[in-house]
């Protein structure tokens, strides 16, 4: 049959010619698909090759640790960062399994990290690798990574390693503890100079009650002396006529009548100089207690005794405080506060003829409040923003640190209150503070009150 149709396309050279034509145009086509899966395939191979050469320079730009494992925790992958780390190629850790990477006590961690990818990935895991100068600490994280079906097929670890961090969080602490300690030094060293301003004042108000203690001390020795003589006389068997002359002789009777207001005068000094010294005490200590409440009308009062005794110049003092008054806070602290407020309001009225200082004081629900206004003649407005920044002052040179209203604004802070200053319309500057008075409730005691 095949060479009787090859006779009779032969017979018909139309038939053949056609035929051939066929044959070359499917040829063409079959050559020009081969040469576009040519092109498709070189084209692919180059954007795998851009691909590949992409995660290359990113991996090796990586300074954090990459590795990555298949579900048995056999390395697959790794970056330069865990080749310098270790000191090996890549080609001798591919293959190896992870875990003997990692140090003996962080071994068992890294099956507990396996069992929980399953459920959701490792954030900041910390473990150490051996490396060649030693373990290293890292903080990992690490992630599932799954097929195309979605079925976990290794993990990918990141890890960065903890010794810069740990050097820089050590510097930052060293550096914040720096700062906390020459922040105490020089709220106390602002303290002491408050203290050293009121040496003469207060050893001026010491000196009268010991003064007081010191004559009638004076005086219940020779009333000693007296009864001494007297009873030296009862133990002689003297006779009643003797003794009687004795003793109105010594004066007794007298000196007995005034034995109770001469021992209640000497506690009254004594309890004094005990209230001074107890004051004196609580300004100067740089030991932090526990807010309390306190007597906020005596702080003011000790502060504004202190600053007055100590002023070289009068000054009229309009003093509005009500009967009672309690803040909560360290009452050391408050009373540095409002020592510095009240020593600055009298500096402020150094030039004026008439100098007047008006403190009030009173409460709100929440708070207790003080203002102290003098006369003076205020502020330049371009001032007011800069009062509370450490080191500003309006004082000659050598006349003020610029960190009383700045130590007392952190102070006061601290306390949960507020500190504020401005110019009075009429003149002069006012200064008021806010202090909260009593304990706050817990999150329990709220409840329990709702």
């Amino acid at each position: 049959m095949a060479s009787k149709k090859s006779k009779d396309i032969a017979e018909t050279p139309e038939l053949a010619d056609e035929a051939w034509v066929s044959v070359i145009q499917k040829m063409d086509e079959t050559y020009a698909d081969l040469v576009h899966y040519q092109v498709e395939i070189e084209r692919k191979n180059l954007e795998l090759e851009q691909t590949q050469g992409f995660l290359d320079s990113v991996q090796s730009a990586m300074n954090d640790v990459l590795i990555v494992c298949d579900k048995q925790g056999v390395i697959q992958q790794v970056n330069s960062a865990l080749e310098q780390l270790t000191g090996e190629q890549a080609d001798r850790l591919i293959g190896k399994p992870f875990v003997e990477l990692v140090a003996q006590p962080y071994q068992s961690k890294i099956t507990a990290i396996q069992n929980q990818l399953r459920l959701t990935p490792v954030r900041d895991c910390e473990v150490e690798l051996m490396g060649h100068e030693g373990s290293v600490p890292l903080a990992m994280n690490c992630s599932p990574r799954k097929d195309k079906r979605g079925r976990m097929a290794g993990m990918v670890m990141v890890g960065r390693p903890l010794g810069e961090l740990q050097k820089a969080y050590k510097e930052l602490n060293k550096t914040h503890a720096e700062l906390k300690l020459a922040q105490e030094r020089l709220i106390q060293s602002e303290k002491m100079a408050s203290l050293g301003r009121l040496v003469a004042g207060v050893a001026h108000e010491l000196n009268n009650p010991i003064s007081f203690v010191y004559g009638n001390m004076h005086a219940l020795r020779r009333y000693t002396e007296k009864l001494v003589t007297y009873f030296n006389a009862v133990g002689e068997n003297s006779s009643r006529e003797e003794l009687r002359a004795l003793r109105e002789n010594l004066r007794l009777d007298r000196a007995i009548q005034d034995l109770n207001s001469l021992v209640a005068g000497t506690m009254e000094g004594a309890d004094r100089v005990r209230d001074i010294v107890r004051d004196l005490r609580q300004f100067s200590s740089c030991q932090e207690a526990e807010k309390t409440l306190f007597d906020f009308n005596h702080v003011i009062k000790t502060a504004l005794h202190w600053i007055i005794k100590e002023s070289n110049r009068p000054v009229q003092v309009d003093l509005n405080l009500p009967p009672q008054l309690m803040a909560l806070g360290h009452s050391g602290q408050i009373h540095q506060v409002i020592v510095n407020l009240i020593q600055n309001a009298v500096d402020a009225m150094q030039q004026q003829p008439q100098a007047r200082l008006e403190l009030s004081a009173g409460e709100t629900a929440e708070r207790v409040w003080f203002t102290i206004l003098d006369n003076g003649p205020g502020l330049p407005e371009e001032h007011l923003s800069r009062v509370f920044d450490p080191f500003f002052t309006t004082k000659p040179v050598g006349e003020g640190t610029g960190l009383g209203l700045s130590i007392s604004y952190g102070i006061v802070t601290e306390h949960g209150g507020k500190l504020s200053l401005h110019n009075y319309p009429s003149g002069g500057v006012m200064v008021r503070l806010e202090l909260p008075k009593q304990v706050p409730l817990t999150a329990h005691q709220e409840d329990r009150n709702g």
